[in-house]
């Protein structure tokens, strides 16, 4: 059984709360049950996190290295365009991660167009709502069952 962490940084957890007509109406508990049942179904072991604060973020994705986590699907927030320190932790332990987006963040405010994360991800999922994520859990299966390298 794979090992899968979702990671979500700050203000995810105030989803179906804030700017519904970006973030919809779904709240974040049942965007985690949702991932949740589906990782049940592809036979992922499963786990999330959420935090607003940096450092935080940065010590769970450490954690997944000695965890053995076999993939992590992030969604940095607001870090996504600024935090080298989650770049670099990302880098450093060298576990296929997907990055997912709710909104597409390339059709929104200039700053968010740019990831500094996603250069260390094998991939970019946005603009799909809280489906991205289900789509990263299908991104990961690939990985897993391919022979191919990354």
């Amino acid at each position: 059984m794979k090992r899968v962490s979702v990671i979500n940084g700050p203000n995810i957890n105030f989803t179906g709360i804030r700017e519904k007509g970006i973030y919809g109406n779904i709240n974040y508990e049942s965007i985690v049950e949702a991932v949740k049942e589906k990782a049940r179904e592809l036979n992922f072991e499963i786990s999330f996190f959420q935090s607003n604060h940096e450092g935080d973020i940065i010590d769970y994705i450490q954690n997944c290295y000695f965890e053995n986590v076999d993939g992590i699907i992030i969604n940095p927030g607001a870090y996504t365009h600024y935090s080298y320190a989650i770049r670099d932790a990302v880098a450093s332990v060298s576990i296929p991660t997907v990055e997912v987006h709710m909104s597409n963040i390339h059709k929104r405010e200039e700053f968010r167009h740019t990831s500094v994360t996603v250069p260390v991800c094998v991939g970019q999922i946005c603009g799909f709502g809280y489906y991205g994520y289900i789509m990263a859990l299908f991104a990961l299966q690939n990985i897993f069952d391919s022979s191919q390298p990354l």
